[in-house]
């Protein structure tokens, strides 16, 4: 077997694996979910939820690559044999999820420069659907090539390639070393900046104000464990490719935990810099904080650059760092996002990091070039909500039940992980992934499904976003069970040398 690349050092994968974690989703989804599930309350649950759910299924995905030493088609298929198609489908959802992702960091790359003279206008809504996205086609429709969106697209993807060519010490270790810390010193300036606004106590009192009563319903704990789940890039791949690089002697559930608790801060200071700016926004405004309050794509391109242009001096700085954060959370988590197929094809095909990079990334590339046309946004608002909903959240269930239930590994991986690491697992780890995590997933898949699934055959609700059934069909089931079919397709090809798959008798032995 050829030798397996490796971390350079445990501080490498620490911001490799914290670089994966913090997104885009934990600067503008975050916050939002707090303040609207019990603010300051709602940090129970959400504590609640990364002890019991997210730095278990951690430690699980970081032991199954460190044992199995490899991507995640190979290490499931080294666990046996008939689950190989679970590693195909984790890659397949990373695929898709990193086709569109790489067309918001381009829209970010683009406002970090539109920031130094405030192009988006007074109409920062207007100025991001019409003038700049170029909407003016219906759902299912391409139109032509946007350019302000094209060329930072394609800029994105020379970085990221580049880096991943580079291989995993001298690539993708090296970029999260100058990624990461510069990551969290932009968004401290944002954060020393943002409280000192007026207005800025308003914003973090209705942040962390406790509203007790909402964590009595159990849609605030399930919003508690989807954050945590969606947050960590659990069920991407990605932490069992990235595991799969330590060397023999390395602290799982110590890398876990850093990881787990390093992701939670961050989300933590980003919640304190958006509600300290929505206060701001609210005292300029002169209305409450919960009427400007938003989440996601609208909060980064309409309500941010609305603040800025209210913004007490240096308005230009301020929104160039704010779009910079964006920019560097979004390539650290694409990076890691595109090793997990790069890494597949390498196992499988036993072809050179090179080749699979220039078809993998490649082939991600062409595609993403659809989300930079007139209609890429219909395309991509698609594809994000079904691949999220049906691919990941469905995707975790079926690993952990696979794993816990059905392949009986908790106790192999419980002793593999004790071998090596400082932190010993015990019954709380064990009880968390038998009981405690399915029967949560399993409820959230039973909710997605009556929000979902059910509501197609009532005719007075429609489909999701009132898209027409073709394009909601095609732009949103056909992908997120495209993904499936993928996943069960690539499962049947042969490996190329037997040798690998061949091992695993002899990687259960190794310590």
């Amino acid at each position: 077997m050829e030798t397996r690349s490796q971390w350079g050092t445990r501080a490498g994968f620490i911001l490799a694996a914290v670089g994966s974690a913090v997104g885009l989703g934990n600067i503008w989804r975050f916050p939002a979910v707090a303040y609207e599930n019990g603010g300051g309350a709602f940090f129970i649950p959400y504590l609640f939820a990364l002890l019991t759910a997210g730095i278990p299924i951690l430690i699980m995905e970081f032991t199954m690559g460190h044992k199995y030493k490899g991507s995640a088609p190979l290490t499931f298929k080294r666990m046996n044999k008939k689950s190989e198609f679970v590693g195909w489908w984790a890659v397949a959802v990373s695929f898709v999820i990193s086709t569109y992702y790489a067309v918001i960091i381009a829209w970010a790359m683009s406002y970090s420069v539109f920031s130094f003279n405030l192009n988006w206008g007074s109409d920062t809504e207007g100025f991001l659907f019409n003038e700049y996205l170029n909407l003016s086609v219906d759902p299912g429709q391409t139109g032509s090539f946007v350019p302000g969106v094209l060329i930072p697209l394609i800029l994105v993807w020379v970085v990221v390639l580049g880096i991943l060519f580079k291989g995993v010490k001298k690539g993708i270790e090296i970029a999260n070393r100058i990624f990461i810390p510069a990551l969290v010193i932009i968004f401290l300036i944002i954060v020393i900046r943002a409280i000192t606004l007026p207005g800025a106590i308003d914003g973090l009192q209705a942040f962390f104000a406790p509203d007790f009563s909402k964590i009595l319903q159990p849609d605030v704990w399930v919003a508690a464990y989807g954050q945590i789940f969606f947050s960590l890039s659990i069920a991407f791949a990605i932490m069992i490719t990235y595991s799969s690089y330590l060397p023999k002697k390395s602290d799982i559930t110590g890398n876990a935990f850093i990881t787990g608790f390093g992701n939670s801060s961050f989300e933590l200071l980003a919640g304190i810099g958006v509600f300290s700016v929505l206060g701001f926004m609210a005292s300029q405004s002169g209305v409450a904080v919960d009427e400007v309050v938003a989440g996601g794509v609208g909060l980064a391109f309409v309500v941010f650059p609305a603040i800025i242009n209210e913004f007490p001096g240096l308005n230009g700085l301020f929104g160039f760092l704010f779009f910079a954060s964006l920019v560097l959370a979004g390539l650290t988590s694409l990076m890691s996002i595109t090793e997990t197929y790069v890494a597949g094809l390498v196992d499988k095909f036993k072809i050179s990091r090179t080749k699979a990079v220039l078809f993998g990334g490649g082939t991600a590339a062409v595609i993403s070039l659809l989300f930079a046309t007139q209609g890429g946004l219909f395309f991509l608002d698609a594809a994000d909500y079904f691949i999220n909903q049906f691919g990941v959240a469905m995707l975790g269930l079926v690993e952990v039940v696979l794993i816990v239930w059905i392949l009986r590994e908790v106790k192999s991986l419980q002793l593999h992980a004790n071998e090596i690491s400082d932190i010993r697992l015990g019954s709380w780890w064990s009880f968390s992934l038998k009981f405690i995590t399915p029967i949560v997933l399993g409820y959230m898949m039973f909710g997605l499904f009556k929000q979902n699934i059910l509501k197609e055959f009532a005719t007075d609700n429609g489909n999701y976003e009132g898209y027409p059934d073709m394009f909601i069909t095609f732009g949103g089931w056909a992908v997120a069970a495209g993904a499936l079919v993928a996943g069960i397709i690539m499962a049947t090809i042969k490996w190329k040398s037997s040798s690998q798959v061949n091992e695993e008798s002899e990687t259960r032995e190794a310590k």
